[in-house]
């Protein structure tokens, strides 16, 4: 096969929780885009291919963890690739990022927001083409602010602003970067859900679900006994990838 899998369910340890999504729904969880268009073309594509070779189920989710933009040269087209699919018995659900969070600050207020521009947000502004000179001063950056939010489509800045902050599926949340130890669902704060990372990654704490997560990028997708990740660093290794959930099976697919 063009691609390649990591199967767990029976194999996993004792100590593993076994996790199920809900009998008949596929699931399939997209990690970092960051402006690839090109990489999530080609994942789309073995996506659908691996659809269709599946049977028993009756409905799919397709679920983008956030970080659409930055780095990569085509935050744009990723978005509006994004705001296209429309896949017959397929549901689409898109997670923010901080990423995006980033880019709506600079656009509300560019002069408190002038760390996104060193964490691949020249490369956003230039793909929606806005250019920035070298050493730009508050006057520059507000005027680069402007123009973007000029020439963003209304259904760009619709589609940032209304990215999904968590999901819930069966035994599973899905959340761009984590969830703090220790604390109940319903008391965790945004901040966390787009951009904790060690205090998250290095704990064992049980979450009572399997969290689902990119932000902390991988060398491969690994699965541990209280997270999944899927942030396999698209924009310089050239590998996009999502977990597949079917039943309480989890499976990779890459590009």
């Amino acid at each position: 096969m063009s691609f390649w899998r990591k199967i767990i369910g029976k194999k996993e340890k004792p100590s593993v929780p076994v996790r199920r999504v809900p009998e008949g729904v596929l699931v399939y969880a997209i990690g970092d885009v960051h402006g690839r268009v090109d990489l999530l073309q080609t994942l789309l594509k073995k996506i659908m291919a691996d659809m269709a070779e599946r049977k028993d189920f009756n409905s799919v989710k397709i679920i983008f963890l956030g970080d659409y933009v930055d780095r990569g040269f085509h935050s744009r087209e990723v978005i509006d690739l994004l705001l296209k699919l429309d896949v017959r018995g397929v549901g689409f659900k898109f997670l923010a990022g901080n990423h995006e969070d980033m880019m709506l600050g600079f656009m509300d207020d560019p002069a408190e927001n002038t760390a996104w521009l060193n964490v691949g947000g020249i490369a956003t502004l230039a793909s929606y083409g806005v250019l920035l000179p070298d050493n730009p001063d508050i006057e520059v950056l507000g005027k680069a602010s402007s123009d973007l939010v000029k020439a963003m489509p209304d259904s760009h800045q619709r589609f940032l602003k209304g990215l999904l902050e968590h999901y819930e599926l069966g035994d599973y949340v899905f959340v761009h970067a984590g969830l703090r130890p220790g604390l109940p669902f319903g008391a965790q704060r945004r901040s966390d859900k787009l951009g904790i990372r060690r205090e998250f990654t290095e704990t064992e704490f049980d979450f009572g679900r399997t969290v689902v997560h990119g932000h902390t990028g991988v060398s491969s997708p690994k699965i541990y006994n209280n997270r999944i990740a899927v942030d396999t660093g698209a924009f310089a290794t050239g590998h996009l990838t999502a977990a597949i959930l079917q039943n309480d099976t989890v499976n990779f697919i890459s590009t």
